[in-house]
């Protein structure tokens, strides 16, 4: 049962959506609220702004001082109905917790940029770095998700390959990937072939207001140039899995960055056509 389990998180993980839009607001994971919070709020003024948004699914970031947090974290989530979906990086004491409370959150870790003279080496390399918590997360139940943040690790075909080669030569089928918009402008120009080669192995998309060179980097939902042809290439690409809007900015208050993200992907949406999907997100 705990060979089968892993595979079974990221199956449904890029399945789920067969009834119903990910796009859908209850459908949305928030990123990137906790340790950029402004209100620093503590977890259970978290849930209760999380419930006030409409948003049931987090991915959970954090620093040193929030581990103490960790299980507070977990019960206020199960108290007001959220999808504890992700965690980020490597944490022992979350890893006791998600045992303890039996959760399953996505584990999303940056993929390095290994020093090799080859391509192959490279892809050896970065998934051999990667493999005590390949094991850890095959433990736990819980998928893998590689995380793009820059440099060689963060590029599409890298992650692909990295994954491919951990499912072929360790049998790690709970491993997939996991796609930062705000860390891939860059890749503006061809992000409809980005997408189709990754699709098969994404676990979540997040998504991010976009202008040339990153200028800014963090903008919200409908503030740049390109994020509506990302969308409808998102739409029409028929990926079905996570979809995440973020804070990741500091300075203000993360309810007021989440609700600009909410209000930016409702007039995106409507520019769509996606008028059905919109009824989620009516007050």
């Amino acid at each position: 049962m705990k060979q089968i389990l892993p595979v079974v998180c990221v199956l449904f993980a890029l399945l789920y959506g067969a009834h119903g839009d990910n796009f859908d607001k209850d459908r949305l994971v928030a990123w990137c609220i906790v340790p950029f919070d402004a209100r620093q709020r503590g977890p259970a003024e978290r849930a209760e702004m999380l419930v006030r948004l409409g948003l049931k699914r987090v991915a959970y970031d954090w620093r040193a001082k929030h581990v103490k947090d960790f299980e507070e974290e977990i019960l206020q989530y199960k108290k007001h109905g959220l999808e504890f979906f992700a965690f980020w990086s490597v944490h022992e004491d979350a890893f006791r917790l998600f045992q303890k409370h039996k959760i399953h959150p996505q584990v999303w870790h940056t993929l390095g940029n290994p020093d090799a003279a080859t391509q192959e080496a490279r892809v050896e390399a970065a998934a051999r770095a990667m493999l005590p918590l390949v094991e850890r997360t095959r433990q736990l139940g819980c998928a893998l998700g590689l995380y793009n943040h820059g440099g060689w690790g963060g590029e599409p075909a890298n992650l692909v390959a990295v994954c491919k080669h951990l499912r072929a030569h360790h049998n790690a089928g709970h491993v997939g990937i996991v796609y930062n918009l705000h860390h891939a402008h860059g890749h503006i120009a061809d992000f409809k072939k980005s997408l189709k080669l990754m699709q098969p192995h994404l676990l979540c998309l997040n998504l991010n207001g976009m202008n040339d060179d990153a200028k800014p980097k963090i903008l919200p939902l409908g503030e740049g140039r390109h994020e509506l042809a990302l969308l409808n290439t998102i739409r029409q690409s028929g990926y079905r899995g996570a979809i995440a809007i973020l804070d990741h900015r500091s300075v203000i208050d993360t309810e007021v960055a989440l609700r600009e993200n909410l209000d930016g992907l409702k007039k995106l949406l409507k520019q769509l056509g996606a008028m059905e999907t919109l009824k989620s997100y009516r007050d």
